[in-house]
């Protein structure tokens, strides 16, 4: 591993067994706004659009976002209810993404989320502390680094968002 993403893991892991399940919820909650803030902040006409070649458009972030919740929040709450980690699916979940505004992936992503805290707010804090839920990148985390993760990816992709917006708004339409 990497130094940058031994740096997170550290992180992920330290913070992940001191923090409450209630403050990670508050702290998911927390970059979920960001993250909402900086999907509104590209221009509506415009979120499907990509700002260069190669880039993700707002649309195709939003998807992505929403597909490794699939994952990462489903495997959470199997663990939470003794079960096993959910299997990953393919690609990056931009792949055949459908079109929808900033809003509505806000909705669905509250949606899922809403599922993902209730359970993790009536969990018992030492619940599977054997189980891991593999990362790719920073390998394999136990359900509340997993939860601590999801606040980075929003975080990530909040930064991903705003450069979109200022990329699009010093543009023109394609």
């Amino acid at each position: 591993m990497d130094e940058e993403p031994a740096r997170i893991r550290g992180y992920l892991v330290a913070q992940g067994a001191k923090l409450t399940p209630a403050a990670l919820v508050e702290k998911v909650q927390q970059a979920m706004a960001d993250l909402k803030a900086a999907a509104a902040a590209v221009p509506a006409t415009r979120f499907g659009e990509r700002p260069a070649p190669g880039e993700w458009s707002g649309n195709e972030v939003m998807a992505h976002v929403l597909a490794a919740d699939l994952y990462f929040a489903g495997s959470i709450v199997s663990v939470l209810d003794g079960g096993p980690p959910i299997p990953r699916s393919g690609g990056r979940g931009i792949e055949d993404a459908p079109a929808r505004s900033a809003e509505a992936w806000g909705r669905l992503l509250a949606e899922q989320r809403g599922a993902l805290f209730a359970k993790v707010l009536a969990a018992d804090p030492a619940a599977s502390p054997d189980v891991r839920i593999e990362h790719p990148m920073f390998g394999p985390l136990t359900w509340r680094e997993t939860l601590l993760f999801t606040r980075l990816h929003d975080l990530d992709h909040a930064g991903q968002l705003q450069k979109i917006a200022t990329a699009l708004a010093a543009s023109r339409p394609a």
